[in-house]
């Protein structure tokens, strides 16, 4: 079993650094199962390759493994596992290249933290599920999936394919990331793991899928395959992942809510929001709007005054957030004719999803800040690269605002959930930048009464294409 990681980032050597493994050595693990060998087929500054060799030792599994593979005495000497990529290569990935899945790197801790253009090839990997579930579980998380399909018997071509494929990954990604999404996601092609499955996969799972697991369209199927489809265990992992996921629900989002909302109810600033968006929206000519972490639903109430829209959609990644905005936009009492203009859909904003591309405009409205720095390419990703709408508003507190807030301490941040907030000068930066790079014009407006040195409470980047 081979797994193959290519850089282009230059100097592309630096791979060395972030794998913590120097390309002019040979690097060797024993294991419990047989020996892993690292070693560079390519290293120069343009361009560089980690080559992972597994080395699965067939009597040794015999002897020394009781894994969910064996299937009697015949199973235990006649199976693929010393030849495809399985559970035994995430155990490798976390023996030999364990400081890079952590995100550590000594030399290089900057890069670490950076995503950079790689290229991952493994072969073979035993598909359970065909091809299209390879692109199920990595397209959604950025990946460009290409597969070879392996015949069962080239001399049989009408036998058709084999369960086995060469898969080959390009993104931009941190390596933390890539191998993360390895570890997790080779199994759970394979369907099946080498050692017992127990309380602590739970907890492994739930750490290694921090930051991705909790908002992938395919979720549950990736935790029942990961636990090896044991019903207690899938939902004590669901459970833990639905209580990661909706913190800021009902009471609890209201509590959250308030300190913000006390700061800005004098000026009215919520109601500010929904209406220049609104108007901006209209003014740009869409029809079609979807709302990007829509919450309790406020712009999508204003959005609905406004016939001009004749489709309108609020997306959220926590199903009782989207029961919420249901109950407060009461669209059961909806005559027929206006219900049948408004949807509600789960999903999230860092993950590909096909949907967006139906509407003319998208807005994230007090959005972005709750977002963690890092995710934020995931962002531009998904709404600028791949679902490219004509019109995107995006709107963010002005932190210089926040020193005519009385009583408001000098670093507070306007609500305890937001990740960071951004001066006029950072946030024009990024958002000329995001319009750069997907050949977007971008224009920016103020929210809210300006103030004559720190300016409007609210900024607003208005995409258009």
């Amino acid at each position: 079993m081979l797994l193959t990681i290519t850089t282009t980032h230059r100097p592309a050597t630096d791979l060395g650094y972030l794998l913590h493994k120097n390309p002019n050595s040979l690097h060797a693990r024993e294991l419990a199962f047989g020996r892993a060998h690292l070693f560079y087929p390519e290293a120069s500054e343009e361009r560089c390759t980690a080559a992972l060799l597994l080395d699965v030792d067939p009597v040794q599994l015999v002897r020394g493994c009781e894994g969910a593979w064996q299937s009697g005495a015949f199973g235990q000497y006649v199976n693929d596992r010393p030849y495809v990529a399985s559970s035994f290569l995430s155990a490798a990935i976390s023996k030999l290249l364990g400081t890079a899945l952590a995100g550590r790197s000594k030399e290089r801790s900057e890069l670490a933290k950076i995503a950079i253009p790689l290229e991952v090839c493994i072969a073979p990997l035993a598909c359970r599920g065909g091809c299209e579930l390879l692109e199920r579980l990595f397209a959604p998380l950025g990946y460009e999936v290409e597969v070879e399909p392996h015949p069962l018997d080239p001399a049989f071509p009408d036998w058709g394919d084999s369960q086995y494929v060469t898969v080959t990954l390009r993104a931009t990604k941190r390596i933390t990331d890539l191998l993360t999404h390895l570890f997790v996601l080779v199994p759970v092609l394979d369907n099946q793991k080498h050692y017992y499955v127990g309380n602590d996969e739970v907890e492994k799972l739930l750490a290694k899928g921090t930051g991705w697991l909790d908002e992938h369209p395919d979720k549950d199927l990736i935790v029942r395959r990961y636990l090896r489809n044991q019903r207690s265990l899938t939902r004590v992992a669901l459970e833990g992942l639905a209580a990661r996921e909706e913190p800021q629900t009902g009471e609890v989002q209201e509590v959250l809510d308030a300190p913000e909302e006390e700061l800005e109810k004098p000026i009215r600033l919520n109601e500010l929001r929904m209406e220049t968006v609104t108007r901006t929206l209209l003014d740009a000519g869409a029809t079609s709007v979807m709302d990007l972490g829509c919450g309790q639903g406020r712009l999508l109430r204003s959005l609905l005054k406004e016939k001009q829209f004749t489709r309108i959609a609020g997306l959220d990644v926590a199903p009782k957030v989207l029961q919420q905005a249901e109950r407060r936009l009461r669209l059961e009492r909806m005559p027929d004719r206006q219900r049948a203009r408004i949807e509600l859909l789960q999903g999230s904003m860092l993950y590909r999803d096909q949907r967006m591309k139906a509407f003319d405009a998208l807005a994230a409205v007090e959005v972005i800040e709750h977002l963690e720095p890092e995710r934020l390419p995931a962002f531009e990703r998904v709404v600028f690269a791949e679902a490219q709408p004509p019109t995107v508003v995006v709107t963010t507190p002005n932190r210089e605002y926040n020193a005519t807030f009385e009583d408001m301490e000098p670093e507070r941040l306007r609500h305890p959930d937001h990740r960071f907030e951004w001066t006029r000068v950072e946030f024009e930066s990024w958002a000329r930048g995001v319009a750069d790079r997907n050949d977007y014009q971008v224009e920016f407006d103020g929210i809210g009464v300006v103030h004559e040195e720190h300016g409007a409470p609210t900024q607003m980047a208005v995409f258009s294409r």
